[in-house]
């Protein structure tokens, strides 16, 4: 299949009815908020999307998701490189349409007030949940040690008198 350009909006009821198939790449800085959780500012995202009416007449839109991403390990504050691969499924809830006749399998997303669907959006949705909620390296490869770190050696403490003890002394008296 020859790599398309991904829409940026989407209407789903007529993408099914034709039954659209997109294979294509989203660049990195299109999506702002998966910048702010990733370190590199540049790359590309592999997006494929099929859209279809399934057996009981709803609108279906699938998909797949992948790039390699850099995080921070919240262990060592290293660079971590991430493989994220994301399959979705989701079925557009309009003003009209209740979600609890939606098949657990699918998600719902929300159309908006023209009846389309923001794909860069999803995709960003769908990218920001792949990422790990606390990224780490395996115990082996991370650079992290137990032992406490020391940057030079403390002065010992002059002995100061406790302020208190005249309260000790009030104490004693009465």
């Amino acid at each position: 299949m020859q790599k398309v350009k991904i829409p940026i909006t989407l209407h789903p009821g007529k993408a099914a009815q034709h039954r659209l198939k997109y294979d294509g790449i989203v660049p990195l800085e299109k999506l702002p908020r998966l910048r702010g959780v990733i370190q590199e500012e540049v790359g590309e995202i592999a997006v494929k999307i099929h859209c279809k009416n399934d057996e009981q007449g709803l609108v279906v839109i699938s998909g797949n998701l992948s790039t390699h991403v850099t995080v921070t390990c919240q262990r060592c504050n290293g660079d971590l490189g991430l493989d994220l691969d994301q399959d979705f499924v989701y079925s557009p809830v309009g003003l009209d349409a209740e979600s609890d006749d939606l098949p657990e399998s699918y998600d719902e997303v929300a159309l908006d007030e023209n009846g389309e669907i923001d794909v860069f959006e999803l995709i960003e949705d769908e990218l920001i949940l792949a990422v790990p909620l606390v990224p780490t390296h395996n115990e082996v490869s991370c650079s992290y040690t137990a032992e406490p770190a020391s940057f030079g050696v403390l002065k010992a403490e002059d002995d100061k008198p406790n302020p208190f003890d005249i309260l000790k002394q009030l104490k004693k008296d009465s």
